[in-house]
This record gives structure tokens, sequence and C-alpha cells, in this order.
């Protein structure tokens, strides 16, 4: 793959550069936004349609951009996965995580230890010999090491796009086990990029010292900067509240930046930094967390178009059969053992469960970065490497990400999707700390059958309506106010369960 600035189909005159950049970016954006609500529909992932999206406008599809600049492509990726480890933090409670902490950080460690080394070993004899593919041993654990952990954000966005009630705290256990598994996937890549730079003889002693060091120092820093990152927000007393989102932000991408100098884990550091940030009290709490959700659909969607129009789908034939190879030894083989190596002093997961996290150990941008990391330290066949390693991200999607739901059913680890009844009309949201469950009711003719006022409508106790919608009009009710058909109405209680009695009282009322 020649190396050399992006560029577009023409060349545009200066005075209209910036207005052709902005319009090729938003039909990118544009094109994946309606091509990711149409897979929605077909069960597939969004991610891998923003992919396709990059591939579909790249120098092999439509030619609207020629883009190979690998120092843009790593720029991109590195920044957007910050922010999307920060946001997948930020949306974790420590509630749902403290049962899991152990299996989850030894599948991020241990797992990922495995997964490499296996992998490597048996692919040594398998590719190491193919045609433009000769580093030997060490290449192919390099080559491992890139695709040793699963991809948070695949894992985040195709578990809550699905939306799966998993059993035995397994969701909790993937989202870990994805967050905080990069570091060690990024120790093992630049320690074998060393090891091949320099022709020598693996050091394992300072390899472990420099994983430990990057580690701890990671893990003290995500730490020690998250509380202080709270402390500033809650003692800064900004008069704009929409700056308070941009002030996390801007400490999200401190964090990452100051810890690199530190000679600790970036990737640990910021995700730590988001948990302790989403398990800490905090002002503007609630409109900061929408604006990362935000945010970090906006870097999975940049960083994985960035990715696809990095890639000539053309070049992916010539790697054909060693990427299915690694695809079949990964899935099939040696990311389950890893898992039920690690899982193996934890009784808490059957055997359905592991099968589970196995197939749930999905590859996504992180590996393609990884390589695109080769490739800028001049690796030999590093083009070959990045090749590899996007088809096996493709594979992984495709066979994996579109299918997790159904294992989940099928190995009987997902009980029925709760009844979260969506707010539509009413944009009102409550602090985590107000534990009330709200819900919004359609008035039918039916509901008004004992009487046309608020009160006739018999709601259970510790539920209250207080809004109704009317057309286009807003407005506080009371008990003796009129209710009329295609009324919006908005309740809240204080538990789930009396809002679900709420509504069954409701359609019971309905059904007479």
């Amino acid at each position: 793959m020649p190396r050399h600035e992006a560029h577009l189909f023409f060349k545009p005159t200066n005075a209209m550069q910036i207005e052709f950049f902005l319009l090729v970016i938003s039909v990118l954006f544009f094109a994946s936004i309606l091509v990711s609500k149409a897979g929605s529909k077909l069960g597939v992932p969004a991610l891998l349609l923003f992919l396709g999206v990059g591939m579909l406008f790249g120098s092999d599809g439509l030619q609207l951009v020629n883009f190979h600049n690998i120092k843009v492509a790593h720029m991109v990726g590195s920044v957007a996965l910050c922010a999307i480890l920060f946001s997948g933090g930020l949306d974790t409670r420590f509630a749902d995580i403290r049962p899991v902490l152990g299996p989850g950080i030894t599948l991020a460690t241990l797992g990922v230890l495995l997964t490499a080394v296996s992998t490597g070993l048996i692919l040594f004899p398998l590719i190491g010999h193919h045609k433009g593919f000769a580093t030997g041993v060490m290449g192919c654990l390099l080559l491992a090491s890139t695709m040793s952990s699963t991809d948070s954000a695949s894992v985040f966005s195709i578990l809550r796009e699905k939306g799966l009630n998993l059993k035995h705290n397994l969701r909790p256990t993937l989202e870990l086990e994805s967050g905080a598994n990069d570091p060690m996937a990024y120790v093992l890549t630049i320690t074998f990029i060393s090891l091949i730079q320099q022709g020598g003889h693996p050091n394992y002693w300072a390899a472990l010292g420099l994983l430990l060091m990057q580690l701890a120092i990671g893990a003290v820093a995500g730490y020690v900067m998250g509380k202080a990152l709270v402390w500033l927000i809650n003692r800064i007393n900004i008069d704009n509240a929409a700056l308070y989102p941009i002030l996390v932000l801007t400490g999200c991408f401190f964090i990452f930046a100051s810890t690199h100098y530190l000679q600790g884990n970036s990737f640990l550091a910021v995700y730590i930094a988001g948990l302790i940030l989403g398990n800490s009290k905090f002002i503007h709490k609630r409109s900061t967390r929408s604006f990362f959700e935000g945010i970090s659909w906006l870097s999975q969607l940049t960083m994985f178009l960035t990715l696809g129009l990095l890639v000539n789908p053309s070049e992916l034939k010539e790697v054909l059969i060693p990427g299915l190879t690694i695809s079949i030894v990964m899935i099939f083989l040696t990311r389950p053992l890893s898992v039920f190596a690690s899982l193996a002093l934890f009784r808490q997961f059957n055997m359905r469960d592991k099968l589970f996290v196995s197939w749930g150990g999905l590859r996504g941008a992180v590996p393609i970065i990884f390589a695109i990391l080769c490739r800028a330290s001049d690796i030999p066949d590093s083009d070959i490497f990045f090749n590899i390693v996007f088809l096996c991200t493709l594979v992984s999607l495709v066979l994996q990400g579109t299918t997790l739901s159904p294992m989940a059913h099928w190995l009987r680890v997902a009980d029925p999707p709760e009844d979260k009844p969506k707010i539509e009309n009413f944009d009102i949201d409550f602090p985590e700390e107000i534990k009330s469950a709200t819900s919004e009711i359609e008035i039918t003719k039916p509901m008004l059958a004992h009487g046309k006022q608020l009160m006739d409508l018999q709601m259970p106790e510790k539920t209250l309506a207080i809004m109704v919608k009317r057309g286009d009009n807003y407005f506080v009710p009371t008990g003796k106010t009129p209710l009329h058909v295609g009324d919006r109405l908005m309740v809240i209680t204080d538990n789930q369960e009396a809002l679900n009695e709420t509504l069954t009282t409701l359609v019971a009322h309905t059904d007479d």
C-alpha cells in the first residue's frame, strides 16, 4: 500500500477546499447513519456498516476519497479510542462490575496473554512461511498480539445496541474485559515490535517489568486524575452550564496525554478515570453523560470510516487464506481456551456462560490501530499485517457480531428483554440518586370508559402523573383534568415494579 497524503477525486481550489472537505465528510457521515439505521433492522452491527461505507467511498470503491495517510489514521484512531473508553467507563456502574472484578481483570490480563502466545505459536507452522510473510515466530507473535484483545467499541456498541438482558453478570464481565484489556495487548505489541527491531532474543523479565509498570502507572494516574477532575468540576463554578461537558472532555484528553508522558498506559488511565467520574456525584452529570454518548458514537463513526477508507479491498484477496486461518484459530480455538483457562477458578460461570464469553470476544478498531502502529514502526511485512488484521476484523464482526444475540438465546444465557418504557415526547430525566422510573402513556378511548378525568384512571399507589402533552402544548395536570384521546401522559413511580403495575392496570382498562 503506497504511503502518500490523503486526497480527493479531484483537487479543489484553495477557495473551496474547506467547503469541499466538509461536503465530503457530511456525505460520508450521512451515508453511514442511513446505512446503520437500515442495518439495525437486519441485525447487522453498525460498526461493520461504518467500515463498509468507508470501503465503498475509498480508492477501491467509488473513489470519492483516496486516503492512505498512516499517521493521520493512527492519530484519529487513538483520539477516538480515548473518547470511547472514557465514555464506556463513565457509563459503567461500580455496582455492576464489583461482582465480576476478578473474572474481568483476569480475562483482561491473563486471557490476553494466553490468546497472544497460543495464537502466535499455532500460526507459525500454519502461515509462518506463507508467500510474502517471512518474519518467523516473532512476527507471528506480534501479529497475534495486535489481535489479542477484544475491542471495547465493538463490544459496548453491539451489547447496548442489541439490548441483551444477559444472566450471571455476563454483560458487565464482557464490558469490563473489553474496556480493560487494551493495555495488555498494547504492551505486548510494542514489546514484540521492539524485539523485532532489535533483532535479539526475548527478554521476558524486561517485558514483564514494562507491562507491570505501565499498568500500575496507568491505574494510579487514572484514579488520581479522575478524582481531581471530579473535585475541579464541583468547585470551578462556571456560569455557562454548556461548558461543563467540554471541561470533562478536556480532562479526558489531558489524562490520556499526561499518562503517556508519565510512562503509563493511557488507555487504562482514561477508562479508570471514566469509572471514577461516572460513579461520583458532580454537577450537570446527566448532560455530561448525554454529551459523551454522542461523542462516543461520533468517535466510533469517525474511526471506522477512517479505517474503511484506509484499506484497499482488492488487496485483501492476497491474504485471504492466512486471514481466514487466523480467524478460525482465534474464534474457535485460542479464544475459548484462554477464556476457559482464565475463568477456571471462578465458579460463578457455568459451561454455557464461558462459551458465550468466548463468542463475545469481538475484534474491531483496536487491532487495526495496533496494526497501523506496526506500519508506523516500519516492521517488515507490516502492510501484510494490516490487511490480515483488517480481514480478521471483518470476519469477527460479520460472524460473531451478527450472531451474538442468537447465540445468547441458543446458549440460554439471556432473559427476556426488560420492558422499559421509552420517553419520546418529554425531554425530562432525573438524577441517578432519585430512584424513580418514568413512562409515557398514550390515552386511548377504552381508557376513558370509566371516566374522562385523570383521577378516573385509578392508577396504583406511588404513581403520579406529572405532565400531559396535548397536540403541541404541555401542561401539569390535576386529578380533575379532563383527558382526551391521543393525549400523552407522563407518569413517575419510585420503583419499576409499581410502574409495571400501572401499565398493567391501564392495559386491563383498555381490554375492558
